[in-house]
């Protein structure tokens, strides 16, 4: 379980993204790279780390559940993730 001051600065991070995207996007198209480095380090979206939603883990990430391989596993095995089960064969 990641600490919660971890899952706030991601948080945080994405919200700064998303408020200088409109900028950053200009300031590209402009190539205007002296503004561009005046904009705050965190509103670049290379910074950002993706995180699972329920446990803050940073590895072993699954970008289309959003969540870690471990809850992904315990999840699919309770039956709380939908058209997914255990492969045997």
């Amino acid at each position: 379980m990641a600490k919660e001051s971890m899952k706030a600065r991601e948080v945080k991070r994405a919200k700064l993204v998303a408020k200088y995207a409109a900028k950053r996007a200009q300031y590209l198209a402009e190539g205007n790279y002296v503004a561009l480095q005046s904009l705050p380090k965190n509103a670049s979206p290379v910074r950002l780390h993706n995180r699972c939603k329920l446990t803050g883990r940073p590895k072993g990430y699954i970008r289309q559940f959003g969540i870690s391989r471990i809850q992904f596993r315990e999840m699919a095995s309770a039956g709380l993730i939908p058209g997914v089960k255990k492969a045997s064969w």
